[in-house]
């Protein structure tokens, strides 16, 4: 089982629906002002869209590259049930600090999901934070999650 790095030459992978537009824009310019390559899958305006369709896109993506991938949509669940239906992908809702770290360090998590319509601007970039910097820990969780 690959674990998962986002390796500086490779972009960290976003999506989101038109509920989560302005949120997605706002990482975007967050973590490009911090040196981070981004790949910034959509969509592009606040005009109602399909979830399904950006979550299905970010999923293929990293599956085949190993990356990080920010979803979001007005809640997060949608985005969440959607790209963890691929093999290899652990997409972790993160509604706070804590949970992102521990989908992380216990569950090897490659995409977080965010609410925009639940989540603060703050908490949502020190989600992102910690998710990016936070190391799996391995060991007995390995083996947990080779049993998913």
């Amino acid at each position: 089982m690959p674990i998962y790095r986002n390796i500086n030459n490779q972009p960290i992978i976003l999506g989101s629906d038109h509920a989560g537009f302005n949120l997605k824009e706002l990482i975007k310019k967050y973590l490009t002002r911090k040196g981070k390559k981004v790949l910034d899958l959509g969509t592009n305006s606040t005009n109602s869209v399909d979830y399904p369709v950006y979550a299905h896109l970010l999923a293929k993506k990293i599956n085949k590259n190993k990356q990080f991938g920010i979803l979001v949509c007005g809640s997060g669940i949608g985005m969440t049930i959607t790209a963890n239906k691929y093999k290899n992908i652990r997409a972790a809702l993160c509604h706070n600090v804590k949970v992102a770290k521990l989908s992380r360090k216990h569950n090897n998590a490659n995409v977080i999901t965010i609410g925009a319509r639940l989540t603060t601007k703050n908490v949502a970039l020190k989600c992102i934070d910690i998710f990016i910097k936070t190391k799996f820990d391995g060991g007995r969780h390995l083996r947990r999650i080779k049993k998913i």
